[in-house]
C-alpha cells in the first residue's frame, strides 16, 4: 500500500537508519568528503567518532581509501554528493572498488535536477557511469521507507553498490509493510494500456500521472524500480506484455538510465511496444533558485508522464491536466 499526496516528509531517515545498522555492526567505517550535515553522517560522527573518516574534499583519494580499507575486512559507506561521488572519482571507483568487487558502499546525494547549483553538481549521468561497470549494484529508491530498508539491505551485497540518495524533507510514500527486494521491482498497479516504470523522486509524479490519466479513462500499470542494476527483467517482461505501450520517468538523463535499460530488455526480447522516455533529454540543465522549477523547465513533472503517456497511446486531443497539489508546511507533492 502507498499513501496519497501530499505525502508527511521526514528529516534524515537515512542518517539515522545508517546509526542504527552501525550499532550491530562494528566492521561499518563513515567516510566523508567534506559533506558531512549535508549527507546526514553528522549522526554517526558523533555517536561513532572512532569509526568516522573525514577525507575532505578529495573524492579520488577517498574512494582509493575505501577500497584500502574494504581489503582489510571493514565495509565503507562513502558520502557526499552524487555528481562527486561518481563522476570525479570515476578511475579510482573502477581500479580500486568496482574491478576487485570490494563491498564499498557509495552513497551519492542530490541526484538530478535535484539541485539547483546547475551542471557542476547536478548528476544527470551518475546512473549511467555506475550502470556501465562490472559488479556494481545500482539502486535509487523513492521514499524514506524504502531508504531505511535500503541501508540494510545493501550492507551485505558483496560487491560494490551505488545508493543514490533526495537531500532534505524525504516523502513516506509507502507503509510500514512495503518490502523493499534488491532483485524484483515493485508492481504498484496493474495496467493494460500503459506502464510506467520510475525510479526514485520520479516515483511520485509517476503515481500522480496515473491517476490522472486514470479519470480520464486510460489503464495504466505503475512499477517502482528502485534497483537499476541488477534490473529486474522478469518483472519489466511481464508488465511491458501486459501493456499496449511503455513509458519511463527518471531524474537521470535519458540516455544510460532506467529508461535505456528498460529499453534493452524490450529490444531484446523482441516486444513490439512502443516507448516514451522521460528525464533529461540529453542536456545539461542550468542553475536556478528552485528544484520544483527545474523539474518543469526540462520535462520532468507530472504533466510530462502523462502527456508522455497520452502521446505513446495515440489519443487523440489534449492530455488531461494533472491537479496541481496544495502543499501544507512539511509535506510533499510531485513536481
Amino acid at each position: 500500500m502507498h499513501n496519497l499526496p501530499p505525502y508527511p516528509t521526514v528529516l534524515k531517515p537515512y542518517g539515522r537508519a545508517f546509526v542504527e545498522l552501525a550499532r550491530d555492526r562494528e566492521e561499518i567505517l563513515c567516510l566523508s568528503g567534506d559533506l558531512t550535515r549535508q549527507t546526514e553522517i553528522d549522526l554517526f560522527q558523533e555517536e561513532f567518532p572512532d569509526r568516522f573518516i573525514h577525507a575532505g574534499m578529495a573524492e579520488a583519494n577517498m574512494i582509493s581509501m575505501a577500497g584500502a580499507l574494504a581489503r582489510r575486512g571493514f565495509i565503507p559507506f562513502v558520502h557526499t554528493f552524487g555528481v562527486f561521488a561518481t563522476r570525479r572519482p570515476l578511475d579510482q571507483i573502477v581500479n580500486c572498488v568496482a574491478y576487485p568487487n570490494l563491498p564499498v558502499r557509495i552513497v551519492g546525494f542530490m541526484p538530478g535536477v535535484s539541485s539547483p547549483g546547475g551542471p557542476s553538481h547536478q548528476a544527470i549521468d551518475d546512473v549511467a557511469l555506475m550502470r556501465a561497470l562490472p559488479n556494481m549494484t545500482v539502486v535509487d529508491v523513492a521514499d524514506a521507507t524504502e531508504i531505511r530498508q535500503a541501508v540494510v539491505a545493501i550492507c551485505d551485497v558483496p560487491g560494490p553498490v551505488y545508493l543514490r540518495l533526495k537531500r532534505g524533507e524525504i516523502p513516506i510514500i509507502f507503509g510500514a509493510r512495503h518490502q523493499f527486494s534488491l532483485v524484483r521491482a515493485h508492481v504498484i498497479d496493474d495496467g493494460d494500456d500503459v506502464v510506467i516504470f520510475a525510479s526514485g523522486m520520479m516515483l511520485s509524479s509517476a503515481l500522480a500521472a496515473a491517476q490522472t490519466l486514470e479519470d480520464a479513462g486510460v489503464s495504466v500499470g505503475v512499477v517502482n524500480v528502485p534497483v537499476i542494476k541488477p534490473l529486474d527483467r522478469t518483472t519489466v517482461i511481464e508488465m511491458a506484455s501486459r501493456a499496449r505501450a511503455v513509458v519511463t520517468a527518471e531524474n537521470h538523463s535519458v540516455i544510460g538510465g532506467l529508461g535505456s535499460a528498460v529499453a534493452e530488455v524490450l529490444a531484446e526480447e523482441g516486444l513490439g511496444r512502443r516507448l516514451r522516455r522521460v528525464g533529461l533529454a540529453d542536456t545539461f540543465a542550468e542553475g536556478a533558485q528552485s528544484a520544483t522549477w527545474l523539474f518543469k523547465k526540462y520535462g520532468l513533472s507530472t504533466q510530462d508522464v502523462v502527456d508522455a503517456s497520452w502521446e505513446v497511446l495515440g489519443r487523440d486531443g489534449v492530455a488531461p491536466q494533472a491537479p496541481v497539489l496544495v502543499t501544507p508546511p512539511g509535506e510533499y507533492a510531485p513536481v
